[in-house]
């Protein structure tokens, strides 16, 4: 590859994510189906059809910046490295992350509510989410009470859908409330309540 290639190529790679940063930020600010190819394109500084050559659909932009958001959660909380309680203290750590990444909260926060409708573009996305994230985290639970470290009387699969429940409702109430509900020391305290060993 020649240095001009290479260039090019950082260029591209560099716009690409200034697209997606955006495209994050407006659908936070106003969901989904509030938000302009032409909006986000003027923010980047390029033309319509420049954007379309990154992301040739409304549809696929969004599913893009879904994905970005993904990678970073899924490194965290990756089920063959964080097992048991270690898996249900990375989510109560995850919690603490996304306190410093207010606009991926509001963009999930927003767009997780316009995608309980069947024909949006991320239902099938955030139907598969959900189910993973319940599912790992039911996993979890399971193997703490195999480990001896869940308190009697806690059933894992109701535990699981609490706890997933728990956090997205604490990032409603934090986003509204101007970031000032520590949603990390909630799960901690909701978790370890659960738990017969430190978190």
């Amino acid at each position: 590859m020649t240095a001009d290639a290479r260039r090019g190529y950082a260029k591209g790679r560099a716009k690409r994510t200034e697209i997606l940063d955006q495209a994050m930020a407006l659908f936070g600010e106003v969901g989904y189906r509030g938000a302009s190819l032409r909006v986000i394109a003027t923010r980047c500084g390029i033309s319509h059809p420049g954007l379309l050559h990154h992301f040739p659909t409304k549809e696929a932009l969004l599913l893009a910046v879904l994905q970005r958001r993904d990678d970073v959660d899924d490194a965290w909380l990756d089920p063959a490295v964080a097992q048991g309680v270690d898996h249900l203290r990375r989510l109560t750590g995850l919690a603490e992350l996304n306190a410093a990444r207010r606009g991926i909260v509001e963009l999930f926060s927003v767009v997780a509510a316009e995608a309980t409708s069947p024909d949006h573009p991320a239902h099938a996305y955030f139907e598969n989410r959900y189910r993973t994230s319940v599912a790992n985290t039911e996993r979890a639970y399971r193997q703490a009470r195999a480990a001896g470290e869940l308190r009697d009387g806690i059933e894992p699969s109701d535990a699981a859908q609490q706890l997933i429940a728990l956090m997205d409702g604490l990032q409603i109430q934090w986003l509204i409330g101007g970031c000032e509900t520590d949603m990390a020391a909630v799960l901690r305290a909701h978790v370890q309540a659960q738990l017969t060993v430190p978190l």
